[in-house]
C-alpha cells in the first residue's frame, strides 16, 4: 500500500491546513498538496496527502471514504503512480502528420 492519497471532492472553500488537521486524525500528515487553479487562485476540490506509514494512509481511507464535509463526499483512495495515470492507447501514432506537398 503507498503512503500517498488521492482525495477528491472537497470542498472548495478548504485550506491546506483544513485538510491536514482532518486527516492527521488518523495519523501523522507529511505532505498536503492542494491543487489550486492558476487562473483563479482557488482550490480546485482535491488534493494529494501523504500520511508517514502505509497503515496510517489504510486507515485514513477506511475512516474517510465517503464521509460528508460541508455537504460534499470524500473520495479517499490510493495515489496512483504518473506511469499508471497515463495508458497508452495504442491507436494512434500520438501526433499529426503533414501530408506531402506535390
Amino acid at each position: 500500500m503507498n503512503r500517498r492519497l488521492y482525495v477528491g471532492n472537497l470542498p472548495f472553500s478548504h485550506r491546506e491546513e483544513d485538510v491536514r488537521e482532518l486527516f492527521g486524525q488518523h495519523g501523522k500528515v507529511t505532505e498536503v498538496n492542494l491543487i489550486i487553479d492558476r487562473m483563479t487562485g482557488q482550490s480546485r476540490g482535491f488534493a494529494f496527502v501523504t500520511m508517514e506509514t502505509a497503515e496510517e494512509a489504510k486507515a485514513a481511507i477506511d475512516k474517510l471514504h465517503g464521509t460528508k464535509v460541508e455537504g460534499r463526499s470524500l473520495v479517499v483512495n490510493e495515489a496512483k503512480p504518473k506511469e499508471e495515470r497515463f495508458a497508452p492507447s495504442g491507436s494512434s501514432s500520438g501526433g499529426f502528420r503533414k501530408r506531402d506537398r506535390r
